[in-house]
């Protein structure tokens, strides 16, 4: 057949999902000259890292996203669309009305237990850990008094992970917890990371810049419309379930979801602080975000958002991969699955990992070398 006779897809690359690892590669694309379209279901781009402006503030409407990282080219990347500013996550823990700081530090063990040396701590630590006598752990909640004793585990960890999983600590599996970070200095930062910030103006600001020129089509459905999209483009880069692109045929992956309660306050300063953990049971949301505090606003209003844990069905966002064993066996069904096609799986659900921010960009911008060749 003679070549000119071939009919050229009209793009080179589909892109589904306009979240950081569809943008990233959109973008590397068409550095490349790749001609790209981009469609998301939602009716925005950014995926989860999307922003709503409420009040003047930039609102993180699926839930608190902190910038960090050790890796200079990514940040240097990130910078490059938009200047970060210098915002430290320092959250703190409200335990029964009582303000902890985390991640666990002198700050903390002064507070729990009134000492103000590092050998004071670690002396308290290590009494309650050998009291404990668990060799063995066979469950979450042995691991974590195995590791810093009953009072932190009592006070921080046991109702906030019960939460976060729908699970009793008992019921939950040991490695879950591999280590649990203890810091004895007065250091409130909650990243070691070299790098952290948050986008000045906000994360649209970053989407919208790697975007920039890219054709994009929202409130678009892949599967309403597979067999058309995928017949438009020489290359299909996927970032939904991959369980669902390949209609669950090696069973369906488990996802933990989230609720959101966004509220306006007639108030300049809610809580003082952008992160607080409720870390008892007997509340049922894990954690209040106060926006504002992200990017240093002074609006006479403020905005928190209620995070709610919930079990994830079809019908609600999945946030965080299960990542136990049979989850595991069931994902590693579906990756073998996509090796024999020429589909590109990436980002947090066709990954099917907890990925942090950074990471999802470096995966994406390492995929666009290797076929670049950049």
């Amino acid at each position: 057949m003679n070549k000119d006779n071939i009919s050229k897809k009209k793009y080179d690359y589909l892109i589904v999902g306009a979240g950081l690892y569809g943008s990233v590669f959109a973008h590397e694309a068409k550095k490349n000259g790749k001609k790209c379209l981009v469609i998301d279901q939602r009716n925005h781009i950014g995926g989860n890292v999307y922003c709503e402006n409420i009040e003047g503030i930039n609102v993180h409407k699926y839930g608190a996203h902190i910038f960090h990282t050790n890796n200079k080219e990514i940040w240097d990347y990130v910078n490059s669309f938009v200047p970060f500013n210098r915002y430290t996550n320092s959250p703190i823990a409200n335990y029964k009305g009582k303000l902890f700081n985390l991640p666990f530090n002198m700050n903390t063990f002064n507070k729990l237990w009134n000492v103000n040396t590092p050998e004071e701590a670690k002396e308290i630590i290590k009494k309650q850990t050998l009291e404990a006598n668990i060799t063995n752990p066979q469950n979450l909640e042995e691991q974590a008094i195995s590791l810093v004793g009953k009072d932190i585990y009592k006070t921080f960890i046991k109702g906030y992970t019960e939460k976060q999983w729908g699970r009793k600590a008992t019921e939950l599996p040991a490695f879950i917890i591999k280590r649990l970070p203890l810091r004895f200095t007065f250091d409130n930062n909650y990243f070691n990371d070299i790098y952290q910030g948050i986008p000045i103006g906000g994360y649209n600001k970053l989407t919208e810049g790697l975007l920039k020129g890219i054709e994009i089509r929202l409130n678009t459905d892949f599967y309403t419309n597979k067999e058309e999209l995928s017949k438009i483009a020489d290359t299909i880069v996927f970032t939904g379930k991959i369980d669902e692109y390949y209609d669950y045929c090696y069973g369906k992956l488990e996802y933990r979801s989230l609720n959101f309660k966004h509220k306006i306050l007639d108030t300049e300063n809610y809580q003082g602080n952008a992160v607080v953990n409720y870390t008892e049971a007997s509340i049922p949301y894990t954690r209040i975000i106060e926006h504002k505090h992200f990017e240093f606003g002074k609006q006479k209003k403020t905005v928190i958002t209620e995070e709610y844990p919930e079990e994830w069905t079809p019908s609600k966002e999945p946030y965080y991969p299960i990542n136990d064993s049979r989850n595991m066996d069931i994902y590693t069904k579906y990756k073998q699955k996509s090796l024999e096609s020429n589909i590109i799986f990436g980002g947090r659900l066709a990954e099917y990992k907890y990925y942090d921010m950074h990471q999802v960009i470096g995966s994406a911008l390492s995929k666009a070398k290797k076929i670049f060749r950049t």
